[in-house]
Parts: C-alpha cells; structure tokens; sequence
C-alpha cells in the first residue's frame, strides 16, 4: 500500500524545486547583485559652485547612504567609496569600483548653476550596456521629482568611463534653484530620491504621475520597465562626446581668433585708405 504522505511529500519536493528555479531566475534577471555607491564630493571638496549655499557633498551622501540601506533589504551586496564625509580623488573612487567585477556602478550628484532659474534632473552614462539601467533610474526619478526632465546624455566622465562595470550618474536636481534646493533639504525628498534610484536598478516600472512638491506620493500608473541590455526610450538626448566638444571648441575659438585678427588688419588698412583719400592733396604731398 503507498504511503499516505507520498503524493503531500512529492508536491512540497516540486513546490520547493519550482521554488529555487524562480529565485535563480529572478537572480538572473538582475544586472547585478553587486552595487557600488559613490557619493559626489566630500571632505574639503563641497560640491557646486562658490556662492552655493547648499553643500553638494551633504546631500549625495545622504542620498547614498539611504540607497545602501534600501539596496541591502533588496538583497543586494553594496560597497560604497565613501560612508562619511571624505574627500575621495577620482581614481581612488575607480579603483574601488573596479575591485568587484561584475558589479553596478551608481554615482549620485547635484546639479548647480550661476543660472538661478535652471532646474531639472538628468542622468549620464558612458558604456552601451549602462543605457537601459540609465533610462530605467532616470524615468523612476523623474517620475518622483516635481523637476523638469533634462534627459539622459552620454558622457565620457571620468568615474564613468574608467570603470570595467556599467556606471550610471544621477543628477538630482539643482541645489542653486529655489524649489530643488529647499526640497533637497528635506528628509523625505531624499529618501524618495534612493527609494527611486532603487526602483531603477529593481527593474520596476516607472511611476507616470508626476508627484507635486507638497505631495511625494501620489496615485500613479506604471509605465514598462526595460531590459537591462536594450536600448529604449525617447529620453536619450544625443551629444558628441566631451573630448570631441572640446577639441571643437578649441579649433572654433582659434578660427575666430585668427579671423578677429585679419577683420582688426583689414579694418585698419581701411581705415588708413581713407584718411589718405580725405586728406587734401597739398597735405598728402
């Protein structure tokens, strides 16, 4: 006579089996289990610019530590390049990134400008296979910000393009603009700015319903998240890269020169063309 438990033990075996294959493949679905934080700034290094009142470097590491705390509940194995407030070089942040292969590199800044008025958040990236982890942070923070949409841009930024792991930078706004600075001095602004980034790097569809400044969590619909290597998105705004720009730059102000200097020579035998020609014919011999 079979075992009265043999059909109840079988099910939970395949429950359990069924289990361990939809972990295995939510895992795998992720672009990484390994997250690498980077707080802009730090130490004597504020951030932003001279007049800035709000130091940058007290809200990414706000921001940064509140993702850490997020991403370690997800799951998720972080490492950041700074936890206090320490200045960092540049290369010591790469080094640290690439030390974990098969990580994500995610560097949270602000933005800041003489311009008052200039508001908006935007997010760069460098490698081709960061592109849809770009557009995936960047439409869940846009969708939590009450800021304009200043798009996704690649850029050959340092952090960016010296490390080995795909790397996303996030401007959260402008700390110089009236309404993003006092909302970046705000807890719960910051915190909805990791549970954003978070969203991103899940995977999970983007909030639509843009949230109003008194009111972080709205009702909202949701829009399709994208696979981690695919391109999609009419966020991506195209730009040459900055050594390009640069060097264009360069050659555009050297041509004015030289063309300022050959229209001041022209001007002044011109000029002196006409004296001559004004002048009566008794005082030019």
């Amino acid at each position: 006579m079979p075992n009265p438990y043999y059909h109840l033990s079988f099910a939970l075996a395949w429950l359990l089996v069924a289990g361990l294959a939809h972990a295995r493949s939510s895992q795998s679905s992720r672009p990484s289990t390994i997250i690498v934080i980077d707080a802009g700034h730090g130490g004597f290094d504020r951030g932003g610019i001279p007049s800035q009142r709000i130091a940058e470097k007290d809200m990414t590491l706000d921001v940064a530590l509140r993702l850490r705390k997020k991403l370690l509940a997800a799951g998720y194995r972080v490492v950041m390049t700074r936890d206090s407030d320490l200045f960092v070089p540049l290369p010591g942040r790469v080094a640290i990134a690439n030390s974990t292969r098969n990580a994500i590199f995610i560097c949270i800044h602000f933005n800041s400008s003489t311009r008052t008025q200039a508001n908006g958040v935007e997010t760069y990236y460098y490698r081709r296979d960061a592109m849809a982890l770009a557009a995936n942070i960047h439409r869940n923070v846009i969708a939590g910000a009450p800021s304009e949409n200043r798009g996704i841009r690649r850029r050959g930024y340092y952090v960016l393009r010296k490390t080995i792991n795909p790397g996303v930078l996030v401007e959260c706004g402008f700390l110089t603009n009236a309404a993003e600075g006092q909302l970046a001095l705000t807890s719960d602004y910051r915190d909805k700015l990791a549970d954003e980034i978070t969203r991103g790097i899940l995977g999970k569809p983007a909030l639509i319903a843009r949230a109003p400044a008194s009111h972080y969590y709205p009702p909202a619909t949701e829009a399709e998240a994208q696979p981690f290597n695919s391109y999609a998105g009419t966020d991506f705004i195209k730009a040459p890269l900055e050594r390009s720009t640069a060097r264009h730059r360069k050659k555009s102000k050297g041509a004015r020169s030289k063309k300022s200097s050959h229209q001041r020579t022209a001007q002044k035998s011109s000029g002196r063309a006409t004296a001559k020609k004004a002048m009566p014919e008794t005082v030019e011999n």
